[in-house]
C-alpha cells in the first residue's frame, strides 16, 4: 500500500512516516500544499494524510482541488483545531476523516487502515486471536481460555498492536510510536513497565506464555511460545 503524507512539521512527519513504513506502507512525503498536490496528481495512492496548516497551499484547499480534479484518494486530515466547526469544514472540503493533534500513532494507523479498507471494501475483523487469547474490537473485551481479562486503555492498545503483529518482533521504539503520542519523551522505561503490567494479566495466571522478550530487540506475541516461564524483562 502507498501513502502520501503532506506535513510541514519535521518531527511529526518523521514520526508518522516511520510508523507507516513499519506497518508496511510505502510513504511519499511533501512539506507544502503545492508539492502535495503535485504528488497526489502524479501518483495513485491508497490513502493521503494531509495537515491543515501548510505553506503555499493550505490543506483544505489542497483537498478541494483534488476532489475538483476527480481524485478519489481517501484523505485523513490532521489538525490542531478541535472545534466541531473545524471538523465540519474539513469533511465538507472533501476529507474522509479528521484527527486532532496531538495524537497516538495507534489511532492514526487504525484510521488510515479503516480508510483503506473502506475504499477497497475489505471487511474489518471483529476479533483478533492468538492461541487461546482473544481480543474483541467491538466490545473491547479480552479473554484467555474463556477467562475475562480487565485491561486499562493503554494496556488494551498495546495488546491490540501486539496481536495485529503476532509473530513479529516489535521494538520499544515501535511501541512508543504506536501507543504514545509523537511528542512523548523516549528517554523512559515506560514501555518496560507497560509490557510487564500486560504480561502479568495475560500470561502470569496461565501455564503457556505468549508474550516473549527478545533480548536487545523488543517483544513478540506468539502462540507457539511453549510452556515454562518464557523470557522476562
Amino acid at each position: 500500500m502507498r501513502a502520501l503524507l503532506v506535513e510541514d512539521d519535521i518531527t511529526i512527519a518523521e514520526f508518522v512516516a516511520r510508523g507507516l513504513r513499519e506497518a508496511g506502507f510505502a510513504v511519499d512525503q511533501a512539506a507544502d500544499g503545492d508539492a502535495g498536490l503535485t504528488a497526489a496528481t502524479a501518483q495513485t495512492y491508497d490513502v493521503a494524510i494531509v495537515d491543515v496548516m501548510l505553506p503555499k497551499r493550505d490543506g483544505l484547499s489542497l483537498i478541494e482541488e483534488l476532489r475538483r480534479r476527480g481524485t478519489a484518494t481517501p484523505v485523513l486530515i490532521l489538525s490542531a483545531r478541535r472545534s466541531v466547526d473545524d471538523r465540519v469544514r474539513g469533511l465538507q472540503a472533501g476529507g474522509d476523516d479528521y484527527l486532532t493533534k496531538p495524537f497516538a500513532f495507534a489511532e492514526l494507523l487504525a484510521r488510515v487502515q479503516a480508510l483503506v479498507r473502506r475504499a477497497s471494501r475489505a471487511p474489518e475483523p471483529a476479533t483478533l486471536t492468538v492461541d487461546d487469547l482473544t481480543l474483541d474490537l467491538l466490545s473491547r473485551r479480552v479473554t484467555r481460555a474463556g477467562q475475562t481479562i480487565d485491561l486499562r486503555p493503554r494496556e488494551f492498545t498495546l495488546l491490540e498492536y501486539l496481536m495485529r503483529n503476532a509473530g513479529r518482533v516489535v521494538s520499544k521504539t515501535m511501541i512508543l510510536s504506536h501507543v504514545w503520542e509523537y511528542n512523548f519523551d523516549p528517554q523512559t522505561n515506560i514501555v518496560d513497565v507497560l509490557v510487564s503490567r500486560l504480561r502479568d494479566k495475560i500470561d502470569r495466571p496461565f501455564e503457556k506464555k505468549l508474550l516473549q522478550t527478545v533480548r536487545g530487540v523488543g517483544y513478540v506475541l506468539k502462540g507457539d511460545a511453549g510452556h515454562g516461564d518464557g523470557s522476562r524483562i
